[in-house]
């Protein structure tokens, strides 16, 4: 093989090799958070305002609560991909109540979160316990958040936005 083959073949290779060192974070983001990201704030947006203290019984927390637990958990996991402290507005998100304010704050966490996920890698997260959890709670818990205010959206008489949009609907 002369020079110019090996050249030729490295050259094809690279993007292959690199585009394989991600797969965690890729499948991660483009299948599950991508997804779950869209979801919890169709959700958030389409629940009226006057249902976000609604809970399905008395002992359950309310809808806001459970989206307020959403962002919580979103600073908290990706504060840990990111390295550093939770922010100062995670410390603010236990007493909103205000659709506006706990949409927002769902959003807000959402951005950060993107964020932390553009900063990792496989290596990087699959190197510490603490990061691999963040990054699979990430997904895994807002998958649970969702499946739960799932249940308040259908008892307000919302069809739920991942069943909408299979359903080739807009969520009500």
């Amino acid at each position: 093989m002369n020079m110019r083959t090996r050249v030729l073949l490295c050259i094809c290779c690279v993007p292959v090799v690199l585009g394989a060192q991600n797969n965690l974070k890729t499948t991660v983001t483009q299948r599950y958070f991508n997804g779950i990201l869209r979801n919890l704030e169709a959700a958030a947006d389409s629940m009226p305002a006057a249902r976000y203290g609604f809970k399905l019984t008395d002992g359950q927390m309310s809808f806001a609560e459970w989206i307020n637990h959403s962002t919580e958990r979103n600073y908290t996991d990706c504060a840990t991909l990111k390295s550093e402290a939770a922010p100062e507005a995670a410390k603010n998100v236990a007493g909103l109540k205000d659709k506006a304010e706990v949409s927002q704050a769902l959003k807000d966490s959402f951005v950060y979160c993107a964020a932390a996920l553009e900063g990792i890698d496989d290596q990087k997260v699959l190197a510490s316990p603490q990061m691999t959890y963040a990054l699979l709670h990430l997904v895994v818990h807002n998958n649970e958040i969702y499946g739960n205010i799932s249940g308040y959206l259908r008892a307000s008489g919302i069809v739920p936005p991942s069943t909408a949009s299979r359903m080739g609907q807009k969520a009500k």
